[in-house]
């Protein structure tokens, strides 16, 4: 009989012992995850007065979700986890078809817009985290062959009644609207702004961001389908957003000189004198050159800004890649062939929509997967531009060979 209460006794008191110990646990961990968002929360406090704070986050779908991340700082895991975050691997930055390994991919240029935007923000003392975000996401909705397949891709949507077509609005669908199943990420107001503002072919002297309500940031954005002066006049809302804009220019600027000598287009010996005295010579030197510029004209000052003559090189330099480089990156029976192929694409798809062809890789790869929301809610010629968008430049010319050659064999 003792022995049997003194084994009774021994089993409650390890029982209380485990409850006791873990209810202790479970209050210790909500502390330490309060305590830990706190203390997140508290290197923000000395940021500069002209930096935007996470508390000042708004996202496009009010939530409580409780989460231990700072909003910006989560908008970055966000991106990096999305699908199409991981199709950057394989589209291209401005050279196609080459076989040389050491030109830029579009994943390459924008880790080096992240990391040059989060130099400037660092010594501006801005909130890295949006910055970060922002430069990860900036091109998410770029096309397979870049701006030639996004100038094609903007044809066909205005032939089809589905706006004009811009790789900056379309990185914010894609995270608002076709990510996520269709239900999209649901980032920071803050986030999907920088991202639509960022256009880095518009080069400024001067950028000041410009406050807007969630309403003001949606209105721009669906503007920018109907009216096509809407893309060059749209402004960020935050500081941290005009560094991430000027850091796209300075992302490539130099780095497309640089990759342009190596496939032998431009020799280093046509860059006129006056823009490498300027500017340097190789891209270390442009990039160093025109940061330290850019963060001796804005520290403290509620704007991004150069001075004139680093402007001015920057203006020329990026006329000289357009004459140079730009324009000389694609044949015309090169261009020609890429319209032929997007055409075809888009065409074959839409039928196979139009007739609900189910067996086919537009449902198995990427309609099966979508939300009921996102099939209620576009056209079968929206659907059908999200789908090649978010092609890599792979994948679209092993489509096109698959679809072309199932023309060819029931000929």
């Amino acid at each position: 009989m003792i022995i049997i209460i003194s084994v009774l006794l021994i089993f409650i008191e390890s029982k209380l012992f485990y409850f006791f110990y873990y209810y202790d646990k479970i209050i210790i961990g909500d502390n330490m995850v309060d305590e830990i968002k706190n203390n997140m929360l508290k290197n923000e406090v000395n940021l500069s007065p002209f930096a935007t704070k996470s508390v000042n986050a708004k996202r496009v779908l009010d939530n409580n979700e409780e989460d231990i991340r700072p909003s910006f700082f989560r908008d970055i895991d966000k991106i990096i986890y999305s699908l199409s975050y991981t199709r950057y691997i394989d589209k291209t930055q401005v050279f196609s078809n080459n076989d040389n390994d050491n030109i830029s991919k579009r994943m390459t240029h924008v880790q080096m817009v992240s990391k040059i935007a989060r130099t400037i923000g660092r010594a501006l003392n801005l909130n890295e985290d949006l910055i970060e975000a922002a430069a990860l996401g900036h091109d998410l909705g770029h096309v397979p062959f870049g701006h030639i397949g996004e100038a094609i891709l903007n044809k066909i949507s205005l032939e089809n009644n589905c706006g004009y077509f811009n790789h900056n609005i379309q990185s914010v669908r894609t995270l608002m609207y076709v990510e996520n199943k269709g239900l999209g990420n649901n980032l920071t107001i803050q986030v999907l702004d920088a991202i639509m503002c960022h256009n880095g072919e518009f080069v400024c002297d001067k950028y000041q961001p410009v406050e807007k309500t969630k309403e003001q940031f949606l209105e721009e954005y669906n503007n920018s389908y109907k009216d096509a002066k809407v893309i060059k006049n749209l402004v960020p809302m935050t500081l941290e957003g005009c560094v991430v804009r000027i850091s796209d220019v300075i992302g490539y600027i130099g780095r497309d000189i640089e990759d342009a000598i190596r496939l032998g287009i431009i020799k280093k010996e046509q860059i006129p004198n006056n823009i490498k005295t300027i500017l340097g010579e190789s891209n270390s030197n442009i990039i160093n050159t025109i940061v330290l510029d850019i963060i001796k004209n804005s520290y403290n000052k509620p704007y991004i800004s150069m001075s004139k003559n680093i402007y001015n090189a920057i203006v020329e330099l990026k006329r000289f890649n357009y004459e140079n480089i730009y324009f000389k990156a694609n044949t015309q029976e090169q261009i020609k062939e890429y319209e032929k192929k997007f055409r075809f694409l888009f065409s074959k798809y839409l039928e196979e929509l139009n007739n609900n062809k189910k067996e086919e890789k537009i449902f198995k790869v990427f309609l099966d997967d979508m939300d009921d929301i996102y099939i209620e809610n576009n056209s079968n010629e929206r659907i059908v531009i999200d789908y090649i968008a978010g092609m890599t430049d792979d994948y679209f010319l092993n489509e096109y060979n698959r679809l072309n050659n199932k023309i060819i064999d029931k000929e």
